[in-house]
């Protein structure tokens, strides 16, 4: 794969502040700007993003959006990125553009910054079964645990979030912040794509809410356990039930809420009263 990425910049800025004692602070804010996608030269979005994996999200956008068919290698693509005028151009052979898909025909999601889908996509998902896996409770203390020492942008200057995927030894394969959950999860897509990361046995994090896009997301990577400190949507749940992902929130500490696969959780190790749950 070619790749040019021009103009680098910094992910947060410092802005002076004014509290409500009257002090004058310089505080790290993060940085977020438009990325404007073309697919041989024709303009398909506007992603509102930080930028740290700039790449990685225009492919992993453009291959969850189904706009790009599965023939192509990573070989076949060429990715330019420009932050002097805040595009990025992706150049594949024609036979590498979808054909069938209707990029008037789009459904604005609940992701922040307000993703898109292009299509029906749950026609595509239908096509999709996950294997049925079981995961041990230490097993997700363990992930949990694994995670902590990630969250960089959101310690130094927070309005972001992170997405996070997850061998079956719970090590951290990727983990991406960026100012909406969705362009986080689109660039582990890509960068699972660009390094040739199968899907087996692996989690997928993220701290944001589990909303239907983001399990959508999830089947569409073919990962089948979704974990988040967040809560979830009542459609989140619904079609984690309908192409069976095990759905985890609310995770942090001891404590966590199942909203699907109760039945592959193996309770291995309880906390012994509720004091425990947030330690």
């Amino acid at each position: 794969m070619k790749r040019a990425l021009n103009n680098n910049h910094n992910f947060t800025r410092q802005v002076k502040t004014l509290d409500a004692y009257g002090r004058n602070k310089e505080l790290a804010v993060t940085d977020e700007r438009p990325l404007t996608v073309y697919l041989n030269r024709n303009e398909i979005v506007t992603l509102m993003t930080m930028g740290s994996e700039a790449t990685s999200l225009v492919i992993g956008y453009l291959k969850n959006q189904r706009l790009l068919t599965d023939q192509i290698t990573s070989a076949d693509v060429e990715v330019q990125v420009d932050w002097a005028v805040n595009a990025a151009a992706v150049k594949v052979p024609e036979d590498g553009v979808a054909q069938n898909v209707d990029l008037d025909k789009k459904t604005v999601t609940s992701g922040c910054g307000q993703g898109t889908v292009y299509g029906d996509l749950l026609k595509d998902l239908d096509a999709k079964p996950l294997a049925n896996v079981q995961i041990l409770q230490s097993q997700i203390y363990a992930a949990l645990s694994n995670l902590t020492s990630f969250n960089e942008i959101y310690r130094s200057a927070g309005a972001v979030h992170g997405c996070a995927l997850l061998d079956d030894k719970q090590q951290v394969i990727y983990f991406v912040e960026d100012v909406g959950r969705h362009n986080a999860a689109d660039a582990i897509a890509g960068k699972m794509w660009l390094d040739g990361v199968d899907n087996k046995k692996k989690w997928f994090y993220t701290t944001g809410r589990l909303t239907s896009e983001m399990v959508i997301k999830s089947v569409q990577m073919g990962i089948g356990v979704l974990l988040s400190r967040s809560g979830v949507t009542a459609m989140g749940v619904k079609l984690a039930k309908k192409y069976n992902v095990i759905l985890i929130a609310r995770a942090k500490g001891k404590y966590f809420i199942v909203y699907n696969g109760d039945k592959n959780i193996i309770l291995d190790q309880m906390p012994r009263d509720e004091r425990e749950q947030n330690v």
